[in-house]
């Protein structure tokens, strides 16, 4: 079972525990941010929680343990309800991208905290091994959200990417744009399966993503001064 997996068995309840907050979070800043924007369609279906029920997709959080990602539920967006539908609609694209970013600045803010301030070392004392678990907690919350900011900054239907350049984009390029965009999940799915993905996804996981956690680090380091 475990050569079907992306992760490792043992990695599972981290990747799991991940998920419920980083798709939990992208979703709600969607929700949230649309609804500043004076749309209440995803407050109307009860996207506006942090109740992962109902954010999480079955396929998509399924799809992440075997290839490493996957999708939550989209928040609906009614675009008739923004008095500028293009700045809206990049800021109400935007948020979930930087939300998961946010995430794992906090992410290896905390972790760095515990260390410097020596508590690790007490969760240690308290339950032998505890301080390897929030260890690897923290390792797989940084890793999934700073991989879901990457991905989703892809300009590909149906990603948020794609969705901020069909707003930045001239109307006629626009128009095409969106005559694509029902295709992208059916071409994305053959990216995953196929080994054409390779060439897209293979730079994500070895330098995009490696890249912007040693940024993140490289911000965080001086505030504990090193």
């Amino acid at each position: 079972m475990e050569g079907f997996l992306r992760f490792q068995l043992d990695q599972i309840p981290f990747v799991a525990i991940s998920l419920i907050i980083a798709f939990t979070v992208h979703e709600l800043a969607h929700a949230y941010v649309a609804y500043k924007f004076g749309d209440p369609t995803a407050k109307n279906e009860g996207r506006l929680t942090l109740n992962p029920i109902a954010h999480l997709d079955p396929i998509g959080t399924l799809l992440i343990f075997i290839a490493g990602f996957g999708w939550a539920r989209p928040v609906p967006v009614n675009r008739s309800y923004f008095k500028r539908p293009r700045l809206a609609g990049v800021l109400v694209a935007l948020a979930g991208p930087l939300s998961n970013l946010i995430i794992a600045f906090l992410g290896i803010f905390i972790w760095e905290a515990l260390i410097n301030f020596h508590l690790v070392q007490a969760l240690d004392a308290i339950l032998p091994r505890m301080d390897e678990f929030v260890r690897d907690l923290f390792n797989m919350l940084v890793f999934l959200n700073v991989m879901l900011f990457v991905f989703n900054l892809i300009p590909f239907p149906p990603l948020d990417g794609y969705r901020i350049l069909e707003d930045l984009a001239p109307d006629n390029i626009r128009s095409k744009m969106i005559s694509i965009e029902p295709y992208g999940g059916f071409i994305f799915l053959f990216l995953v399966i196929t080994p054409l993905g390779s060439y897209i996804f293979t730079p994500i996981f070895k330098v995009a993503i490696p890249f912007v956690i040693s940024v993140l680090y490289g911000i965080i380091g001086p505030l504990f001064g090193y």
